[in-house]
């Protein structure tokens, strides 16, 4: 990995429910990361706000933001498109500021084939269960079970993705899943010993798929 000077990219990904985006908002307020947000074309949530928790655009703004080069990466999840701008992410980084991303695993691979010259680190965050999973997925705002059911199809291939990622989170308490990821920033930065067994997220991962 190239040594950087400016500041760090870290990127959480997630399957749908696992609660990525809270992490993200809680590393964002308690070390000051910028929060990378990103443009989207599906329909806002209640209470998401726009130019906060998402650009909110049409498929045809997205698809001229694409043409003119405009995003860091990219990718269609459950038929919406999600994509990070380049020039603030760059913009930040350059200004030493720390850059975290909510992004899937596809606009995870993106960024990390570009090779940029910033330190990065990338977690893969994981619920205790599949039952807990569906109980978040059907406690959200998701009227509609099927949406809930069709993300529960799609969370075995996402699951395949965690060998990609530096780290692996289960996130069964919020606040113990925060201190593990901020433990484990901080030993990246400062070169410090990882309290990381991958044995046991191996195992994790083979009673998820089971």
């Amino acid at each position: 990995m190239p040594q950087n000077k400016g500041g760090i990219m870290v990127i959480l990904s997630s399957p749908s429910g696992a609660g990525k985006t809270t992490l993200v908002k809680l590393l964002s307020e308690k070390n000051n990361f910028f929060i990378s947000t990103s443009h989207t074309t599906r329909k806002p949530r209640p209470n998401e706000i726009n130019g906060k928790d998402y650009f909110f655009v049409s498929d045809k703004e997205f698809k001229r933001l694409i043409k003119n080069d405009e995003f860091l990466e990219y990718a269609m999840v459950f038929k919406n498109f999600y994509g990070t701008s380049r020039t603030p992410v760059i913009q930040n980084l350059e200004k030493n500021k720390n850059v975290i991303f909510d992004i899937d695993w596809q606009g995870a691979d993106q960024i990390k084939n570009k090779k940029l010259n910033y330190k990065l680190i990338t977690f893969f965050i994981l619920p205790p269960s599949k039952k807990v999973l569906f109980e978040r997925l059907s406690n959200r705002d998701m009227k509609d079970k099927l949406i809930a059911e069709e993300r529960m199809k799609q969370f075995d291939r996402d699951v395949l993705h965690w060998i990609n990622y530096d780290y692996v989170v289960i996130n069964d308490s919020l606040e113990e899943c925060f201190l593990k990821i901020q433990t484990l920033i901080n030993a990246e930065i400062n070169n410090g010993s990882r309290d990381y067994d991958r044995e046991f997220v191996k195992k994790h991962i083979e009673n998820l798929i089971s």
